[in-house]
């Protein structure tokens, strides 16, 4: 067996079967569990209760983690005159019009988030079968397509992240690296969750989370405690 085999199966042994955790203790455990070579991502994934084929079941939000990402995100803004230049002071890795929709058009995707004002989407819809499926489109509902990009350069920087239920009703987001503090995934983890929970749509019926589980790159999913999780946001 493979040194990863018996990594993976040394943590899952620490996961007690059927048992439903409460955050802080799910995230100490994951903490305890044996390291990998790399500091790997922290995810957590939600079943919701709705059906993302009906618009007005659509969840989709954004949120500011406290403690970032943990991650180096690569920034591209299409802009042009004083908005290019706002955007490279602001710390965008890539700014332009024009030019850098040909460029995209043309195979380079050596970017990680996209922000474009509004002038600009005319030329930007035309890489809509290149970044939408990326997940990397500008969207004026993740606040993306604005002219005040260095505010939303300076919010992406500090750990801003976007989020959109797929359509088996599967939310599934980092809150960061396994390197962080367990106090700093538990506020980053409560800062998603709250954000989950303020945009249940009016329409959806039942149990609006169905489950929860929160796991390491390469580590197996402990199941977190739903009960507590809402209540935790009442």
């Amino acid at each position: 067996m493979s040194q990863k085999g018996k990594r993976y199966l040394a943590t899952k042994e620490m996961v007690e079967p059927g048992k439903k955790y409460e955050l802080t203790e799910a995230i100490t455990l994951i903490k305890d569990m044996p390291k990998a070579k790399f500091d790997e991502s922290i995810d957590i994934a939600v079943k919701l209760g709705v059906n993302p084929r009906k618009a007005d079941q659509m969840v989709r939000g954004t949120v500011v983690l406290p403690n970032g990402t943990g991650k180096s995100v690569r920034i591209l803004v299409f802009a042009k005159g004083e908005k290019e230049k706002e955007a490279l002071e602001a710390g965008a890795d890539f700014a332009g019009g024009e030019d850098l929709v040909e460029k995209i058009r043309g195979g380079w995707l050596d970017f990680d988030r996209t922000i474009a004002t509004p002038d600009m989407m005319s030329s930007v819809g035309k890489l809509g079968k290149i970044l939408g499926p990326r997940g990397m489109m500008p969207n004026p509902k993740t606040g993306t397509v604005t002219f005040d990009v260095g505010k939303v350069i300076q919010e992406i920087k500090k750990g801003k992240i976007d989020f959109k239920v797929e359509k088996n009703g599967i939310l599934h987001v980092p809150v960061g690296k396994a390197s962080f503090t367990v106090q700093q995934l538990v506020e980053n983890a409560s800062a998603f969750l709250e954000t989950v929970m303020k945009l249940r749509p009016a329409t959806s019926k039942g149990q609006y989370v169905k489950s929860l589980a929160i796991a390491t790159t390469m580590g197996p999913g402990v199941k977190l405690d739903v009960v507590q999780i809402r209540n935790m946001f009442r």
